[in-house]
């Protein structure tokens, strides 16, 4: 008899109930019990009554789930004790059963105990069965169904740990977890971990021995600056831009390991907060080599713009006349090149005198 139907079940609630019941004792009454006993659950959760949960507890314990069963025999027992005279006498029946059956199965429900490592990180999530379970259900014997079970655990960040195992009635079982922890990628070199290089520039043209004139001199030695402080510029203008990538990349690094918390302030794992500060180092990097490079392009230009203009014919004539009673020094050639390095870097400018 149907009993303790709820005030709040709607009538297309009630219609489905009672058809999945009846299709669940049928199943269970077959054997069907993986199909029949989950029928006989929704029906029991769209419409509670008397009836439909014994016949649930009695489809688990046909099933083999005993754990489940005895949960569902102290259901009804519970039930039963807050039943009008009437009611009890009607139950009483299905009563001595329930009863009869919760003490025999209890006995035979195992015990299981899930404990965490020592060191396992805040945040692990354990899960036995799909079912997640919090701290207070670890350390602890819980009944659970005979046959496989499978545990997982996962620390933030860290891949999943999966323990398949099999457990028998009576058994009494405690299982130590192992938590995987994440594995740190290695970080990108920044501008000074770079390994020693040298990046060679043009050689300059070959510039002839110094000529006897004060003039021809100051003309020889401004050309060298301005070589040297073109040589600076082109460095100062790499650096910039090679740093100012690498700034761009650990930036999007440093999103993808962040959540906006509030305005102007977010959340980052280690691993995104180390992004940033390598993304905000490079970047004042890339600020000083662009600002040093555009200055010492325009002290270059300036220099070369402001050179005065060579001897006229005569002067050079007197020069070389000059120059050819002399002993004439043998010729160099002026090189520049780019120097970087673990502790910094720079220009070295290369001549024979």
């Amino acid at each position: 008899m149907a009993l303790i139907a709820p005030a709040s079940a709607q009538p297309d609630a009630v219609a489905v109930a009672e058809s999945l019941f009846n299709r669940g004792l049928a199943d269970m009454l077959a054997g069907r019990y993986p199909a029949g006993c989950p029928a006989l659950a929704e029906s029991h959760r769209l419409d509670p009554r008397a009836g439909r949960l014994f016949t649930l507890a009695e489809c688990e314990a046909l099933w083999g789930r005993i754990a489940t069963a005895v949960a569902r025999y102290n259901d009804f027992l519970a039930l039963y004790s807050r039943m009008s005279e009437a009611e009890k006498l009607q139950q009483h029946e299905r009563y001595k059963v329930a009863l009869e059956q919760r003490n025999a199965l209890a006995p035979l429900v195992p015990q299981l105990t899930l404990s965490l490592p020592g060191g396992a990180p805040a945040g692990t999530v354990v899960q036995r069965d799909g079912i997640t379970l919090e701290r207070p259900s670890l350390g602890i014997a819980l009944p659970v169904n005979p046959g496989e079970h499978v545990v997982t655990t996962r620390a933030p960040g860290g891949p999943v740990h999966e323990v398949r195992f099999t457990i028998d009635k009576s058994a009494s079982t405690t299982i130590e977890l192992e938590v995987k922890l994440p594995v740190e990628e290695p970080s990108r070199a920044g501008p000074m971990d770079w390994p020693p290089s040298q990046v060679v520039g043009p050689p300059v043209k070959p510039i002839e021995g110094p000529a006897p004139s004060t003039q021809a001199s100051g003309t020889s030695g401004r050309r060298i600056v301005t070589y040297v402080a073109g040589g600076l510029a082109v460095s100062g203008l790499v650096l910039g831009s090679v740093t100012g990538w690498m700034a761009l990349d650990e930036s999007s690094r440093a999103a993808e390991a962040c959540e906006d918390d509030s305005p102007g302030a977010a959340i980052c794992t280690p691993k995104g907060k180390a992004a940033g500060d390598r993304a905000k180092a490079l970047g004042r990097v890339s600020t000083i080599g662009f600002s040093a490079g555009a200055v010492l392009a325009g002290a270059a230009v300036l220099l070369f713009l402001t050179e005065p203009s060579p001897p006229g014919p005569r002067a050079a004539a007197a020069a070389r006349s000059l120059a050819s009673a002399a002993p004439r020094p043998k010729a160099g050639a002026v090189s520049w090149s780019l120097l970087a390095g673990p502790n910094g870097g720079g220009v070295a400018v290369h001549s024979r005198w």
